[in-house]
């Protein structure tokens, strides 16, 4: 997974897991133990409903919600997998809720840590779709690279093209002939690297409705194709798809 794809959203989901995972090994309950007597304390792997249900439940549902997001279209028994992951941190919210209120007086700090993070996960869960600060992307996009003199020798990896940036348009020389505004391929069409200015669903070459990724800005991404106003781009895992909307994306 791509690291510049996760927003503050999925940060706060995946912070969340790390705490139920540390709250796992704490103290279950409080126990008030006579002086020089060995009064083991349980944690939550002593119950093996309370761990699966709560805190394993909690990190599987923190996953699918990441990975749901960073793979859109993917579905678990016909629910969206993000959809899922949602559900299944909302279950773990509720059986960790009454647990609490069921052992009252007597929680330890792995209960109550335990609550804290299936509630934060929950909330980072449904509010990341919800609220525009938290789809921003986790990691800042890289400083675009200065322009280099004409006939200077380019450098860098796969997705850093190390050229000048320009906004992209309906109408682009490549090769020396325009790319047509209808369908059908560009003739003399030459691969560039672009990268979106927004998140984007990049959509199957055989025209499903079905986003089969998404483009992340901050990523560098390489045009294969020009098909109109669209253009068929290749992520750095292999995959390849058609991103409809172009308006606003920078070349390399």
């Amino acid at each position: 997974m791509n690291i510049r794809s996760l927003t503050r959203g999925d940060g706060v989901v995946i912070g969340a897991a790390v705490v139920l995972f540390i709250a796992s090994f704490l103290d279950f309950l409080s126990v008030d133990c006579p002086s020089g007597a060995d009064c083991p304390v349980p944690n939550a792997w002593d119950s093996l409903g309370t761990v699966m249900s709560v805190y394993l439940g909690g990190i599987i549902a923190a996953g699918l919600v990441v990975a749901g997001r960073a793979m859109p279209g993917r579905k678990v028994v016909g629910m969206d997998v993000a959809q899922f992951g949602t559900a299944l941190s909302l279950f773990a919210l509720w059986t960790i809720l009454w647990t609490v209120i069921d052992i009252a007086g007597n929680a330890g700090a792995g209960a109550i840590l335990g609550l804290l993070g299936a509630l934060l996960l929950a909330a980072g869960a449904i509010a990341t779709p919800l609220v525009p600060a938290l789809k921003t992307p986790l990691v800042g996009a890289p400083r675009p690279q200065a322009a280099q003199p004409y006939g200077a020798q380019q450098q860098g990896g796969y997705g850093y093209p190390g050229t000048q940036q320009q906004p992209y348009g309906q109408q682009q020389q490549f090769g020396g002939r325009q790319g047509p505004q209808g369908g059908g391929p560009a003739q003399d069409f030459s691969p560039f690297w672009f990268a979106v200015p927004v998140a984007r669903p990049l959509y199957a070459e055989d025209g499903s409705p079905t986003p089969i990724a998404e483009l992340a800005p901050g990523t560098w991404y390489l045009a294969v194709d020009q098909r109109g106003p669209a253009l068929v781009a290749q992520t750095q895992d292999g995959r390849r798809g058609v991103l409809q909307d172009t308006t606003g994306i920078q070349r390399g």
